[in-house]
């Protein structure tokens, strides 16, 4: 991550010496001055574009800074061959429903163990996904074509059933425009660093046990300390969270980071003080003085509105959320489910407030690279989920959420 460096002159009053002190800020001219407080390995920035793919970007920028700290090296992961598979599985829940759940390009972390447990995984030199002539991706003709398809087989045209042939028909079309892929992923061999693999062997070479991952979120409808379907409309596979009280959702999250562990972080960013051009996701107290221009597109996979006020230029005071008021913005749906994303750090401004260190995958498109900061009330009021390393909670908390 390139930083804004600011330096600052510390002058002592018992001496003439001067003391440079490097601070970060989010964008040019900004007094918003940071002080790493912990920063965490992680690989390098990517851009989903034109797509609804946030959840295998960002849990797969989380996997990879897994495997930097277990020492198994940097790797970039293919988030397309999530995606191919996941889109085969959404297709297989939504027919079951009888066409009543959601089929889109959205999805969520839990997808990744989902596919990963059924398929494996491969690099990105292996599977790049731009199957149509292309250097970026683009889904919007792809997933025109699939939900298309579903909902005629939904209705199951040909006598009142589906025949044999409607998955060959669905992966067709995903392998016309991502790659195509072998029935039996065992076929589908490649090489990697001087070694030949299948996905699940590769998978295994790279350790990961996808039941060392689990998902947490905070909301009053049901029981603390219990698990539940969280009622997301990208929650197709209906994979679980654990459910904890708001301000140990919060320490967990801080402690993580603290103790070395990155972790997928999925929020609504839909709010007033988010905004991607700033670099910043912050709660003012008052949000008067934001106005916005433009507007967010349909799958939040660019830098959206233009956000414009002082707030983003100088901190000001932000909101103490409470339990109750998260609650109620999940049960209004002011709180939407609306990217996935991957905090790899902490800094804190110089009034003292912290501000976690989020990775996007957006490309390029603002002064931090790609990054930016999401103030602690930010992330208490409008986190929906995170994925994380058991082993990043501490065995109290494992003991109170039954995880071994």
């Amino acid at each position: 991550m390139k930083k804004i460096i600011v330096s600052l002159l510390a002058f002592s009053a018992f001496s003439f010496s001067s003391i440079a002190q490097d601070t970060i800020t989010n964008k040019k001219g900004s007094d918003y001055l940071f002080t790493e407080v912990k920063n965490l390995d992680e690989t390098s920035v990517q851009n989903q574009n034109r797509t609804g793919t946030c959840w295998s970007f960002s849990a797969l920028s989380f996997l990879e800074s897994e495997l930097i700290r277990k020492g198994k090296g940097n790797h970039d992961l293919s988030e397309m061959f999530i995606v191919r598979n996941a889109y085969i599985g959404k297709a297989e829940n939504y027919l079951r429903y009888y066409g009543t759940f959601n089929f889109g390009p959205g999805g969520a972390f839990h997808d990744i163990p989902w596919v990963i447990n059924r398929f494996g995984i491969v690099p990105e030199s292996a599977y790049k996904g731009l199957n149509y002539g292309t250097d970026s991706h683009n889904h919007s003709e792809m997933q025109g074509m699939l939900k298309a398809m579903v909902e005629v087989l939904a209705k199951k045209p040909q006598g009142g059933k589906l025949t044999n042939s409607w998955k060959k028909a669905i992966t067709g079309v995903t392998d016309a425009y991502l790659g195509e892929l072998p029935d039996n992923m065992e076929d589908f061999k490649f090489e990697y660093e001087g070694a030949s693999y299948t996905p699940k062997s590769f998978a295994s070479h790279l350790d990961l046990n996808m039941d060392d991952y689990v998902s947490l979120t905070s909301y009053t409808h049901h029981p603390f300390y219990s698990s539940f379907v969280i009622e997301v409309q990208d929650n197709w596979a209906l994979q679980s969270c654990y459910n904890l009280p708001l301000d140990e959702f919060m320490e967990v999250m801080e402690s993580a980071i603290m103790d070395g562990y990155t972790f997928a972080w999925g929020a609504d960013i839909s709010e007033k003080g988010f905004s991607a051009r700033d670099a910043l996701a912050i709660l003012p107290t008052d949000e008067s003085t934001i106005k916005v221009k433009g507007r967010n597109n349909k799958h939040f996979s660019d830098a959206g509105e233009e956000k414009i006020s002082n707030a983003f230029m100088t901190p000001v005071e932000e909101r103490i959320v409470t339990q109750q008021e998260r609650q109620d913005a999940f049960d209004s749906q002011e709180t939407t489910d609306d990217h996935g994303m991957h905090i790899t750090g902490i800094v804190k401004d110089q009034k003292g407030t912290k501000y976690f260190v989020v990775k996007n995958s957006w490309g390029d498109y603002n002064q931090c690279d790609g990054y930016f900061y999401a103030s602690f009330p930010y992330v208490r009021y409008k986190t929906m989920n995170i994925q994380i390393h058991k082993d990043a909670l501490s065995n109290s908390m494992k003991k109170k959420l039954g995880i071994k």
